[in-house]
């Protein structure tokens, strides 16, 4: 009978606690985790000549928790996951494409910049550099990208990309009928 009540009232505690757990606010809903949404939404990206270079689909998953990059251009796709760690307060995004390309990021929201670095690693010649990308939140609406090889004095080695998004007009349905 003792081991029965213990067992009663195990499973009483265990379920209550998942009870708790659904009706407690949403873990990834404070303004540190929002600080990227700016770039969530369906979007048409264009080089700086005013050049389609791509498609991106920004979304969020796991109740808001992580931002998830979709990304298709003539020949390549890639998918970055980006999300807030409030262990050490950094935005971190992994990114992998279908050439292999493999990026690592860290960083921080300054201002209406998003700013995410790569580790330092060793080029061909002995010089170290670093991955950058930022995203610019724009006035107008749209989100500047650009990704920059640096020395690790933060000279400029080379622009790999700079891509203006414009939000993907959805067409509206035709109500009317004849």
């Amino acid at each position: 009978m003792k081991y029965l009540l213990i067992s009663f009232l195990s499973l009483f505690f265990i379920k209550s606690s998942f009870a708790q757990k659904s009706t407690t606010p949403c873990a990834c809903c404070t303004p540190e985790f929002k600080q990227f949404d700016f770039w969530i939404g369906n979007w048409d990206v264009y080089d700086t000549l005013g050049n389609k270079v791509g498609e991106n689909k920004i979304l969020t998953a796991q109740d808001s928790c992580l931002i998830q990059e979709n990304w298709k251009s003539k020949g390549q796709t890639g998918i970055s996951n980006n999300y807030y760690n409030k262990l050490d307060s950094t935005w971190n995004q992994v990114w992998v494409d279908n050439s292999g390309t493999v990026l690592v990021l860290k960083g921080k929201r300054e201002s209406n910049k998003m700013i995410l670095k790569s580790e330092k690693a060793k080029g061909k010649k002995g010089r170290y550099y670093f991955n950058q990308i930022t995203w610019e939140n724009n006035a107008n609406g749209t989100v500047t990208q650009t990704w920059d090889v640096l020395f690790e004095d933060g000279t400029l080695i080379t622009r790999v990309f700079q891509g203006i998004y414009k939000r993907k007009l959805i067409p509206k349905k035709n109500t009317n009928k004849k």
